[in-house]
């Protein structure tokens, strides 16, 4: 790039100030952080020597005149402003980028973005899930020249689970919230569908321990759309230790607190400690026919938490804020779709991971950083990552 490009983050929280990290070390880019909480950006100017300025998400007239002459913007807040900012961004003339995992929401940026110009974009969706997984998923898919089964699991857990719950508060509690009580999409017989969140509880076990998986919203971003009708089954479920289904199921639906959202927020905020040694867990495995042949191939990864510029992140914090900004990265350099609305699934994989900031999902990079992370011997010496993509030929059994 002969100048830097100008990228307005929104939200200098956790993941804000990640993103924002990222891209100020990178040096390929001016930052300005737009909060509307003084104390938040403060704190943020004491890490990263970045702009800020305050700015109310709800305002949408100010909203666009402080993106005027920006190149991008990032919204980093929760999935209920993120509407606003995009319409700002459209009026702007800017592209914008997000982390949603709510399935209205991004039905509404993809109204928005018919009014795109040429070489503005609006992508949301650009985390770990809905995000990474779905670029995994889609490329594994090109594999097969018929799909039967993919399923896709996720989970950020934390490494010393040590309450009843087995669960550590990694991220937003409102996306959280969301993916617990909110309707999911799957792919049953080749047609799109809707299961019940907390719904097809199932076990299943890797490097010797067992975890449960189950039905959350907003997961599988818009790859249902992109694969109805060319796979038999399709389903994202969350990952959590055994146990936390139980509890979450009592809490949200037989106590009827998916009905007082506010009010599980508070309980969740204030009951369950945050954590910074958490693993990130994604599994991605397919089985379909490939040259004639029944295939199942399979994609496992482990990213733990680790020192990322003389900092300790969360794992969620890494793999969260390194797609999005790899994403925005490939933009930048004429790596995706110059007009109009993204999906994930058009993300090449290679590319993502060969990306400066994409590679934080790779195997040696990954395992290198958190061998080296402030964390105790024991657990660097746990870390890895199994990157390699496994050719099994399996007529009589799959993974549950």
């Amino acid at each position: 790039m002969t100048s830097k490009k100008k990228v307005i983050i929104f939200g200098a929280g956790k993941i804000g100030s990640s993103i924002a990290n990222l891209l100020h070390h990178s040096k390929d880019y001016e930052v300005l952080v737009a909060d509307k909480d003084t104390a938040s950006l403060e704190r943020l100017k004491k890490r990263v020597p970045v702009q800020t300025i305050e700015l109310d998400a709800t305002n949408e007239k100010s909203l666009t005149q402080a993106f005027k002459g920006w190149d991008a913007v990032v919204s980093a807040g929760p999935f209920f402003v993120n509407q606003t900012i995009a319409t700002a961004a459209l009026n702007a003339g800017i592209s914008y980028f997000d982390l949603t995992e709510d399935r209205a929401t991004t039905q509404a940026i993809r109204v928005l973005a018919d009014g795109a110009k040429p070489g503005q974009i609006f992508m949301p969706q650009c985390g770990l899930a809905p995000g990474f997984i779905g670029i995994l998923a889609s490329e594994m898919c090109g594999e097969f020249d018929e799909l039967n089964d993919v399923k896709m699991r996720v989970g950020a857990l934390p490494q010393y689970p040590s309450n009843m719950l087995m669960y550590n508060l990694t991220w937003s509690t409102d996306g959280l919230i969301n993916e617990y009580c909110n309707p999911c999409e799957a792919i049953h017989e080749g047609k799109l569908t809707e299961v019940l969140p907390l719904d097809g509880l199932e076990m299943f076990s890797l490097d010797g321990i067992t975890y449960e998986a189950f039905n959350t919203s907003g997961g599988l971003g818009t790859l249902c759309e992109t694969l109805e009708g060319k796979v038999r089954h399709l389903n994202y479920k969350t990952v959590r230790y055994q146990g936390h289904q139980y509890l979450m199921q009592f809490l949200v639906q037989d106590l009827r607190m998916s009905e007082d959202r506010g009010t599980l927020k508070r309980i969740m905020e204030s009951a369950v400690p945050i954590t910074l040694q958490d693993v990130v867990l994604v599994f991605c495995t397919i089985q379909g026919k490939r040259n004639g042949q029944l295939v199942q191939m399979s994609n496992a990864r482990k990213i733990y938490s680790q020192e990322v510029h003389g900092e300790l992140w969360s794992a969620i914090q890494v793999t969260t804020a390194a797609a999005l900004c790899a994403v925005l990265d490939m933009h930048t350099h004429g790596k995706l779709p110059s007009q109009g609305f993204v999906r994930q699934e058009q993300v090449s994989l290679t590319e993502f991971l060969a990306n400066r900031f994409g590679k934080y999902y790779e195997s040696g990079h990954t395992a290198s950083l958190a061998r080296s992370a402030r964390i105790s011997p024991n657990v660097a010496r746990r870390v890895e990552t199994i990157a390699e993509q496994h050719m099994l030929v399996e007529n009589d059994k799959e993974w549950d």
